[in-house]
């Protein structure tokens, strides 16, 4: 699915007004679309205030009220005092909602907060094309509204969040526990500065045009589940285990054996043909007791000194692999030998950043940093906006994938393209997570998988398992090792 811009989204609105709809009919389509969700996905609502401004944002605003009232919720309508200077369909809005005598009108200053779980505040103060930060009296009510314990919603983006870019260092953002978002998530709501004022986003289909969303550029994107079952390719009956290739996961030193055992049963459920596991001797009880499908290779005592390398095989390098200097060296001449695309995290992109030998990365291989990480590696950004733009840059000039770990995983590919992932939760947050991924995107690379797309299908399919995970065992108490487990019931579902 496609990010648009600001810009690009309200080009997208005029042009399907352009096709024959009227806005007034596009802002009831919206409201309607609204007013539905909150019906039938909030049924213990019994009050509703609603927060307008004088925008279309605001018309929307007037006319979920307006919707709400007629399915017999109490309504509250709060604007700001002052003319009433409204855009011309937000105008029309609030005249059909003024014929209602039982819902409420009152100034932003009248507020009290209801406190009270069956009533619900509604933000319809500013939409996507704000650009400047909240003052006055909407800035101050903004602020007494984050105060309430109330349930709080807010219609296509929470007021004072921009669509594209970053909220400037203290300003006020409503925060919101969903966001009913129209068409296109934006940009703000996978950042995590950003983000977490959307809360729970929900995206409703208001029938924009279908052909200029076909055809508008865009570098960003969210990996939605349509575009995951384009990727994903069900086993085919007639194949043996070498179809489906050879992975090698390469990590482990004394104390650390657990990372790259993690890797490699990840590989194994992905469904690696064959796979093997190079790590030190000292592990080798370890493995071949608890994943006696993988082959053990050694290289080293306790550590990892020699790499040697195999034909036709995808290497995952890094899972406990220490930073011994026998072992960075043995990463070195490996990576300076093998041309073919590797998977690379932890350790090994730690032993590359200190030594300042990023340029070693072969091309079309995959790094899979979290933000210290990726800072250590291409240097310190203010905040992950920034970060992703150096992404885009360092993707590009070492013509590599990089995948930058965090909430919403962003997968940023060497032509400048971004795949934002919108599976996973904050129970994945835990040491051995993102050794899991590792021998995920290994297996589908060996799988044949091309490298893009075995990134974003891998960040997708790890994301869903730690959500199986969660329903199952709760984020507090899902472990790293439970992902590996639920990858079987990923590949259920996408195989329905």
């Amino acid at each position: 699915m496609k990010i648009l811009s600001a810009p690009q989204i309200k080009e997208c609105d005029q042009t399907t007004i352009r096709t024959g709809i009227s806005s007034i009919q596009l802002m009831e389509k919206a409201a309607n679309a609204c007013a539905s969700w909150i019906v039938n996905n909030m049924k213990n609502i019994k009050k509703v205030q609603v927060f307008c401004g004088k925008g279309n944002n605001g018309g929307d605003g007037f006319a979920v009220a307006r919707l709400l009232y007629e399915k017999a919720i109490d309504v509250e309508v709060y604007i700001d005092r002052g003319k009433q200077d409204f855009s011309e369909d937000a105008k029309i809005n609030y005249k059909k909602i003024r014929k209602n005598s039982g819902i409420v009108f009152k100034y932003f200053s009248k507020f009290l907060p209801d406190n009270n779980e069956n009533s619900l505040i509604i933000d319809a103060l500013f939409g996507y094309g704000l650009n400047r930060n909240l003052s006055g009296r909407v800035k101050a009510v903004v602020d007494q509204l984050n105060s309430s314990r109330q349930p709080k919603l807010a219609i296509d983006i929470p007021s004072g969040l921009y669509a594209d870019k970053m909220t400037d260092d203290n300003s006020t953002v409503f925060k919101a526990d969903i966001t009913l978002t129209f068409q296109f998530y934006k940009r703000s709501f996978m950042h995590p500065e950003t983000g977490r004022f959307c809360g729970t986003i929900e995206l409703l289909d208001i029938g924009l045009d279908q052909q200029f969303i076909d055809d508008a550029k865009t570098d960003f994107f969210v990996a939605d589940r349509q575009m995951i079952r384009s990727i994903y390719r069900p086993r085919a009956d007639f194949s043996n285990k070498g179809t489906f290739g050879k992975s090698i996961l390469v990590g482990g030193s004394y104390g650390k054996m657990g990372s790259v055992l993690m890797s490699t049963l990840a590989a194994l459920r992905t469904g690696s043909g064959l796979t093997f596991t190079m790590a030190p001797d000292c592990g080798y009880g370890i493995l071949q007791s608890q994943v006696p499908e993988a082959m053990f290779v050694n290289s080293g005592d306790n550590y990892i000194d020699k790499l040697e390398i195999q034909e036709k095989s995808v290497y995952g390098i890094g899972p406990g692999l220490g930073k011994e200097k026998l072992t960075q060296q043995a990463l070195f001449d490996f990576l300076k030998s093998y041309k073919n695309p590797v998977v690379l995290d932890a350790d090994a992109l730690n032993i590359l950043a200190e030594s300042k030998k990023q340029n070693l990365i072969p091309e079309n291989s995959v790094i899979t940093p979290h933000p210290l990480e990726f800072g250590r590696l291409f240097g310190k950004t203010h905040d992950s906006f920034e970060r992703l733009d150096l992404a885009k840059k360092k993707a590009k000039e070492h013509q590599i994938f990089i995948v930058l770990k965090d909430h919403h995983t962003a997968v940023v590919t060497p032509q400048g393209q971004v795949f934002y992932n919108i599976t996973g939760n904050s129970g994945m947050a835990k040491g051995g997570s993102g050794d899991v991924l590792t021998g995920i995107i290994t297996s589908l690379i060996s799988q044949k998988y091309e490298p893009e797309s075995a990134c974003i299908l891998g960040v997708w399919l790890h994301g869903m398992a730690g959500d199986l995970a969660a329903e199952q065992f709760s984020k507090e108490a899902m472990l790293p090792t439970d992902l590996i487990h639920k990858i079987a019931d990923v590949f259920k579902l996408l195989s329905k």
